[in-house]
């Protein structure tokens, strides 16, 4: 079986969880998955069975839309509510107060990775070091905030939807409001609604795909992780120079395409440049 199944991930779970189950519903070991989500964290998880797996690079960076709850006036060590509280403080915070505040954190921003993540720093995993007691200095990364809108606010807690770029911590996000306001916060719920082109409503409760009999009728195909790019039917002859590895000549303009053949399979994600379409990746079986 091929394709790519997405996954509303329980909390409790990590994504390793997840996919080692999926192994034996799917009865490959041919499997991965698109962007880790924490053990705490529900939501979309799309995982890559069979030779779907060769999509995964590429969706390591797509855009990722979250929900999460903000608590006021706690900290933590891991900055979410699971963690060891560092500090608690009163919440003297108006709605207008807030709003304002989150103006600083939109666009283009830095952001210091937590300890408790699988980053490595001189080959030790930091969550590793943290569990430890030790803390080593990290060095503020960009990212993006393409979108941060406040859901619901009540005074001790805020409902907020996050759209960013890879690589974005959202408890650390929770975290750096918190601290800007003045009392404090850390993370209290996360939920992936968004991931590339998957949305949460696309997405399969865990139990469901462990309790069907019939687990490849949830498999997307894999081109429909590329659904945002146009597509192109391509000629026999340009077929075979493709299945061979080979570019070829195409009146289409620069950019990138889905390639499929005249049957309708889908051979190649391609890149054309200046009238020769070549292959980035190709997903046509060998």
């Amino acid at each position: 079986m091929n394709g790519i199944v997405i996954v509303d991930k329980p909390q409790g779970w990590t994504s390793q969880d997840v996919t080692a189950r999926l192994r034996r519903v799917f009865q490959t070991r041919r499997i991965g998955h698109g962007g880790t989500l924490d053990p705490m964290a529900t939501g979309v998880l799309p995982v890559f069975v069979g030779r779907a797996t060769r999509g995964v690079e590429f969706f390591e960076h797509a855009e990722k839309a979250y929900e999460t709850t903000l608590r006021l006036g706690l900290t933590t060590d891991t900055e979410d509510v699971t963690g060891t509280v560092l500090e608690q403080r009163q919440v003297e915070v108006t709605e207008e107060a807030f709003l304002q505040i989150l103006d600083r954190f939109r666009g283009e921003i830095l952001q210091v990775p937590p300890m408790y993540s699988a980053l490595k720093v001189d080959g030790q995993k930091l969550c590793d070091l943290a569990r430890k007691g030790k803390e080593v200095e990290r060095k503020p990364r960009p990212i993006t905030i393409h979108e941060l809108t406040c859901l619901r606010f009540d005074g001790e807690t805020a409902r907020l939807r996050v759209r960013c770029s890879k690589g974005t911590y959202i408890r650390t996000l929770c975290k750096d409001i918190g601290q800007a306001l003045g009392c404090g916060g850390c993370m209290e719920a996360l939920r992936r609604v968004r991931a590339g082109e998957y949305a949460i409503e696309e997405a399969v409760p865990l139990q469901e795909l462990l309790d069907t009999a019939e687990p490849e009728k949830y498999l997307r195909t894999v081109d429909t992780m590329f659904r945002d790019l146009p597509s192109v039917t391509l000629t026999p002859n340009q077929e075979k120079r493709c299945r061979n590895g080979n570019g070829f000549s195409i009146a289409l303009e620069d950019g990138k395409y889905r390639a499929y053949s005249q049957s309708g399979e889908f051979l190649m994600l391609a890149q054309v440049e200046n009238g020769v379409m070549s292959t980035i990746k190709s997903f046509f079986e060998v």
